[in-house]
């Protein structure tokens, strides 16, 4: 230990910065000595007449603000070590500090008497630094003991404190960490003792379940979360004496969905899972730094196959030099630039040092356990030792490591800050280089750059062939804990407005967050596949948006292999997928629900027309050829139909121009499952209850599907109309069943069949309610009821519905039989005014009960489909008599049809035409991809921009126009042929009834 005071160590310290407030620290020091009493007072007078002493107080007042503070506070304790002889560490200081922690009677005196200890030890460790008679190891050693001492009666005073509270029982009352099972481990430049003059501290806070001894019935998880909570306070709150250190615990195991304190064994399994190579980099340096000391040596010990591994794959190393990479990318880091340069992170700094040794350490040190050291220093001696590096650059790095650190160390002193910025303006430049002890700022510059370049050499060499991480716009890292800047620039250039939002949902991927990317293959394909993934998304109108859709599809993946191949090898498929997501929010989340979905996207022609009925009831058959039994049947109708559906909405999207003509195809979908399941339904039904002699059962559909127009929100209108021998009187199966019920049961059970729910989801809803009578009428009716209900017992609305009835599956003599019905119920004569009263009553209705003024309500709105439909059905219900021509059941082809018998006036058919197309595009849209009510504020911009095209405008206040303009249309040719008739009709009505009663 070496025995000469400070008083006689001139060398090395440097001149003050600015006389005048070194001059004034002077004399506040003289008055704060005359304070004192005895020798102290003595010591420290002594101190500022002494000529090396006035040099010493001179450097502190005159160029850091912060020790400044800190010496005129501890007069006596500075003038002590300056006296003394130069301890060669700091294990007195530490000691003394741990005797009046170990005193502390409360949380505020534990907090004050660390706090005083951090103060003391700062000072010493500056001062004998500035003095130049500690080297860089003491002072670094002599912050990382501080902070272990923090920690650990940190730790202690709150672990005594549960046991008060009867929540743990210690095993040592006077070491509560002892066999505690409370693990702290000092990570980064703590692990290795090598710890910054104001750095905060990475810990990690583990419990061993085994090791804890719990009482009650609160978890230890509880328990240790709140110890955890309460040691950063101890330590970082400021309080009148300032703190002790910032506290960081970023570097535990998935920090962003992980509590402050996790178990060793949630640990070991999260590093042997899905531990990444930076985090492998990072558990190089980890110690156990206080709390239960053998709990923490003992995981340190079985984490040791995950950090050094005997064979390294090559690739992983490109990973870990990806974290240097991300550095770089920040503004200024990627070149050498000495005023605002980044002495830690840019080039040629710190980090660069640091990555030299520990890349070289995790590519041999599987192998070589000499190589293992977690200090910087003796690491880079290590890989000389082992011929790795030769002795001239073991010597030119370490060299510079002392450099730098003491560089940082002075940067921080000034005024406690975390930064290894240097000054961005020449005099701060100046004040740095002068308490840096350069003759001056010139002579700094150059010894600086010197040594950076020196390591940039050195560094370079090492990672000479390693390839770019990223896509054509910029880098793209996203190792690490934290946001890389030139990352988040890249990002913000590919097209996303969150791009640190975008950047923390990645590294949640890396980290395991979503069951798709906890293995290890998966998140080797998301890595591979990133770069492409994030430019298709950036090229979608709302990226971030679509990426958070994704991240959502993402998460209820039970596995991502096979997808990511997918998207890896057909890259369309990618495209479509954000297209959905950035559009389509109600598509997006049916593929969030069945991704199987996008085995349909493969096959080719997936953007081709769907085959008419017939061509899809032959694929069905197919499918339905593999069926075991019922439940298969009712599955595979389910899986074919969605899939096809799933199609359907993705052409929408692609060609929101055409939309509205798909009606046909999913109506075409729907007749040909109709038509195989059904079939399958009465076997199933027949097991148990047998068949009616000479029964058949036909389904009429009415409504969208009646009409071929189903939109994909469409449920389907059903009757049920049969007919049977009529000398039956039961079923002829194990459970017999009168005509009636036998029918009636079996349409419940067709219902079922279509809109129950199984494992792939349901089919259609169904909609009862225009079957004769209503809901009070039976599921099936005989076909002798339905002819007399509908010709004498009918409202004007059941044969407004009728107007677009279609026997969807029957045998041809009762579907024929339906058929002539159906066409002679609508030729019949009707009163126009009638037909018009009743049909404005009808709309009335519908108006209070759930009419709205929205536009964007296109059914229902005034103007909307809903009044096209009715002129469609007044027309066809007064005029079918004499124009049997008319009988069209899909709404264009009735207005053509009504225009050419000269119904309908060209004019009116015409808007009515140009307003249909433009409902039914808009509509088809809106159900393929919005949720809920639409709109402007609360729908996607991609699913806006559709919508536009859709109508054909240039922009969306262009179509908001154009839709208010066609409601408006179509209001007024509404009220002109049903409104104003039907008024008419009920005025002459009530003059009618006033003449009959002869008032």
């Amino acid at each position: 230990m070496p025995e000469a005071s400070l008083l006689v160590q001139t060398d090395g310290i440097p001149e003050a910065h600015d006389g005048e407030r070194a001059t004034d620290g002077l004399t506040r020091w003289r008055e704060g000595a005359d304070n004192l009493e005895g020798a102290a007072r003595e010591a420290a007078l002594a101190l500022a007449g002494d000529a090396t002493g006035q040099r010493l107080l001179r450097a502190l007042f005159g160029n850091s603000p912060f020790l400044s503070h800190a010496a005129l506070r501890e007069i006596a304790f500075v003038a002590r070590l300056a006296a003394d002889p130069v301890p060669a560490d700091a294990g007195a200081f530490l000691a003394e500090a741990d005797r009046e922690i170990r005193a502390a009677d409360s949380q505020a005196a534990v907090m004050r008497a660390l706090r005083i200890a951090k103060r003391r030890v700062a000072l010493a460790a500056a001062i004998y630094d500035i003095a130049g008679v500690w080297a860089l190891d003491q002072v670094t050693g002599a912050l990382s003991d501080l902070a272990d001492l923090a920690l650990d009666r940190g730790a202690a005073f709150l672990l005594a404190q549960a046991a008060s509270r009867g929540q743990i029982e210690l095993p040592d009352g006077d070491e509560p960490g002892r066999q505690s099972g409370l693990a702290i481990l000092g990570m980064g430049k703590l692990g290795a003792r090598e710890l910054n003059y104001s750095s905060d501290i990475d810990i990690i806070l583990l419990y061993d379940p085994e090791r804890t001894r719990c009482l009650g019935d609160r978890h230890p998880g509880e328990i240790f979360v709140r110890i955890a909570r309460d040691l950063v306070k101890l330590l970082q709150e400021r309080t009148a004496d300032g703190y002790v250190f910032r506290t960081d615990l970023r570097l535990r195991p998935d920090p962003a969905s992980t509590p402050l304190a996790i178990s060793t064994l949630a640990a070991m399994h999260y590093y042997e899972s899905m531990g990444q190579n930076w985090e492998r980099a990072a558990m190089i340096k980890a110690r156990a730094s206080a709390g239960d000391l053998e709990a923490g040596n003992a995981f340190l010990a079985e984490l040791r196959p995950f950090i050094w591994r005997k064979y390294l794959d090559f690739a992983a190393i490109e990973d870990i030099q990806s974290i240097k990479r991300q550095i770089h990318a920040h503004k200024g880091f990627g070149e050498i630039r000495l005023e605002g340069h980044n002495i830690k992170l840019g080039r040629g700094g710190i980090r660069e040092i640091e990555f030299f040794a520990q890349t070289q350490q995790l590519i041999a040190g599987g192998r070589d356990a000499n190589l293992r050291e977690p200090r910087t220093c003796d690491a880079i001696r290590a890989l000389a030792e082992t011929g790795r590096i030769d002795g001239t650059v073991e010597t030119a790095m370490i060299e510079a490591y002392e450099f730098l650190r003491r560089l940082e160390h002075r940067l921080q002193m000034i005024n406690d800050e975390q930064t290894q910025t240097l000054p961005a303006d020449p005099e701060p430049f100046r004040h740095l280089a002068i308490f840096f002890g350069a003759a001056d700022a010139d002579a700094f510059r150059d010894a600086l750059e010197t040594v950076l370049k020196t390591v940039q050499g050195h560094y370079d060499q090492l990672f000479e062939a390693s390839p770019a991480l990223g896509s054509a716009h910029g880098r793209l890292v996203f190792t690490g804990g934290d946001d890389d800047p030139a990352t988040i620039e890249t990002l913000a250039t590919i097209g996303f407005a969150e791009p640190a939002k975008v950047s923390t949902i990645v590294r949640g991927w890396h980290h395991g967050r979503h069951r798709a990317t906890q293995s290890k293959r998966a998140r080797e394909l998301l890595t591979e596949l990133m770069p492409r993934l994030l430019e298709t998304f950036g090229q979608t109108v709302s990226p971030d948006v679509a990426f958070i859709r994704f991240d959502d599809f993402l998460s209820k993946l039970p596995a991502g292999i096979q997808l990511f191949s997918l998207f890896k090898s057909h890259p369309e498929l990618l495209e479509l997928v954000a297209e959905i997501m950035g559009s389509a929010p109600k598509l997006a989340a049916k593929l969030s629900r069945n991704t199987l979905l996008l085995d349909r996207v493969l096959e080719s022609g997936f953007f081709e027309p769907l085959g008419d009925r017939e061509a899809l009831a032959a694929e069905l058959d197919e499918d339905l050829a593999l069926a075991r039994d019922y439940q298969d049947v009712l599955d595979i109708c389910r899986r074919f139909a969605n899939d096809r559906k799933f199609q359907i909405g993705a052409q929408i999207l692609d060609a929101p121009e055409r939309a509205g003509t798909l009606g046909g195809a999913l109506s075409d979908l729907a007749d040909a499952v109709l038509g195989r399941l059904l079939p399958h339904v009465e076997a199933s039904f027949a097991e148990a209850h047998g068949r009616v002699a000479g029964g058949a059962l036909a389904v009429i559909a009415l409504g969208r599907l009646g009409s071929r127009e189903m939109a994909p929100g469409s449920d389907l209108d059903l009757i049920f109309v049969y007919d049977c021998d009529p000398e039956a009187e039961q079923s002829d199966g194990p459970r017999p069943l009168a005509p009636g019920p036998y029918f009636a049961r079996l349409g419940q059970r067709i219902i079922g069949a279509i809109s129950s729910l199984t494992g792939e989801g349901a089919l259609y809803e169904v909609d009862m309610r225009l079957r004769p009578s209503g809901n009070a009428g039976p599921v099936a009716v005989h076909v002798e009821r339905f002819d007399s209900y509908q010709r004498s017992d009918a409202w004007t609305w059941e044969h407004m519905a009728l107007t677009r009835a279609r026997v969807v599956v029957a045998p041809q003599p009762l579907r024929e039989r339906l058929e002539t019905i159906i066409d002679e119920v609508l030729a019949l004569p009707r009163d126009a005014g009638r037909v018009a009263v009743d049909i404005a009553d009808m709309r009335r209705r519908i108006a209070a009960g759930k009419g709205s003024n929205d536009p964007w309500n296109i059914k229902l709105v005034p103007g909307g489909l809903i009044d096209i439909e009715f002129v469609c059905q007044y027309l066809q219900l007064v005029h079918l008599s004499r124009h049997p021509e008319c009988r069209k059941r899909n709404t264009a082809d009735v207005l053509s049809a009504l225009r050419d018998a000269g119904v309908l006036a060209k004019g009116s058919a015409r808007l009515l035409l140009r307003a249909l197309t433009l409902y039914r595009n808009l509509q088809f849209l809106l159900q393929t991809g919005q949720i809920g009510r639409f709109s402007e504020e609360n729908s996607p911009l991609a699913l806006r921009n559709k919508l536009v095209r859709a109508g054909g405008a240039t922009d969306f206040a262009g179509l908001t126009d154009a839709l208010l303009r066609a409601e408006g249309e179509v209001r007024e040719i509404f009220e002109d042929i049903i409104t104003v008739p039907a008024e008419a009709a009920a005025a002459a009505e009530t003059a009618s009834a006033s003449a009959g009663d002869g008032t």
